[in-house]
């Protein structure tokens, strides 16, 4: 499937930059399903999002600046707020005449977890709801911001599938001796996908000081969250009453290619474990994902037939079920890459 070909996926939210990296008052260029778009803070402090064109002679807009929450065109200066309504053009003289035909294309942008998220359709769902991130006895964790070239089906699915970390994660927490997990149960929601698993793993020596546990050996007892298209909400829940939440969105920025944005909620304090320490590990984790996704085709297929699974590969095909659904409601089919 080439998502940038299926119009539905323009109907989600997606993070597209961190907020704290628009605190500098400058436009951010960013590419969305294919799309050019640029991201500012209005004069309220609020993120807002257009397609990076100006309406006048086509210029990237984002090669511009933000005035009075207003983003300025670098080539003659027209200035437009969040709705992409134009407020300014110096080159006339009142400026009440300005056409209302003098407009960018703005999308619906909000801020959420601390990064600026853009739906550049009707929404079809709301922004992923992680309701520990709201709690104070839990704490953010900004963690990865990078783009992965591979589809951000195949990392949704990863996610969800038991049976890699033994072949995969062999340097962080892969167990030889539990090739699948001890229990397994999918069921699906109004917002995607419900996985209740229980897994053993190894506990190296990191983990152990990041989890106050010195055992060499525990158990991940999961409770995994997807939801569509491409975010994941992972919670790993410990024996000793530790929950370590890994929330991902593969963004996608081009049909190979995704910006993985994750962050972790912890239900522990900075004092018992450092935020360098939980992300130090997390990254060993993801850079074993990293290297096998990125060798994988990202052209996935929906079609269950066009590749073979096992067992553990039942979250996976819902996913395909219900991609493969949504397409057909909106009056879509799979688009897929031509061999010659």
């Amino acid at each position: 499937m080439l998502i940038t070909q299926q119009p539905v996926f323009r109907n989600f939210w997606y993070p597209v930059v961190p907020l704290e990296m628009l605190k500098n008052q400058q436009p951010y260029s960013f590419t969305l399903l294919g799309e050019a778009i640029v991201v500012w803070l209005d004069k309220e402090g609020k993120p807002a999002a257009s397609k990076d064109r100006c309406c006048h002679r086509s210029a990237k807009l984002s090669l511009g600046t933000v005035d009075d929450g207003c983003i300025v065109c670098p080539y003659h200066g027209w200035e437009f707020d969040e709705t992409g309504e134009c407020q300014k053009v110096p080159q006339i003289s009142d400026q009440n005449k300005i056409p209302k035909t003098y407009k960018i294309q703005a999308y619906q942008c909000s801020e959420r977890y601390g990064y600026v998220w853009v739906c550049m359709g009707e929404p079809l769902q709301p922004i992923p709801e992680i309701p520990e991130a709201y709690q104070d006895d839990y704490r953010i964790i900004p963690e990865f911001y990078e783009p992965w070239n591979c589809a951000g089906l195949r990392v949704m699915e990863n996610e969800m599938d038991l049976a890699h970390p033994t072949f995969v994660h062999t340097t962080t927490f892969g167990s030889e001796e539990h090739p699948v997990p001890d229990a397994l149960d999918v069921k699906e929601t109004d917002y995607g996908l419900k996985v209740i698993a229980t897994l053993g793993v190894v506990n190296p020596e990191l983990q152990q000081k990041n989890l106050k546990m010195e055992n060499n050996e525990t158990t991940r007892t999961l409770d995994i969250d997807w939801f569509m298209p491409f975010t994941c909400c992972l919670r790993i829940n410990y024996p000793n009453g530790l929950t370590h939440t890994v929330v991902n969105t593969m963004t996608p920025i081009e049909d190979g290619r995704s910006q993985m944005v994750q962050f972790c909620v912890r239900n522990d304090t900075e004092a018992e474990t450092k935020a360098s320490d939980a992300i130090a590990f997390d990254r060993q984790v993801t850079l074993e994902d990293k290297t096998i996704l990125e060798s994988t085709d990202f052209d996935v297929p929906l079609e269950i037939k066009a590749e073979q699974h096992i067992m553990t590969d039942k979250p996976g095909i819902i996913m395909r079920h219900r991609i493969a659904a949504l397409l057909k409601a909106h009056g879509e089919t799979e688009v897929r890459r031509v061999y010659s």
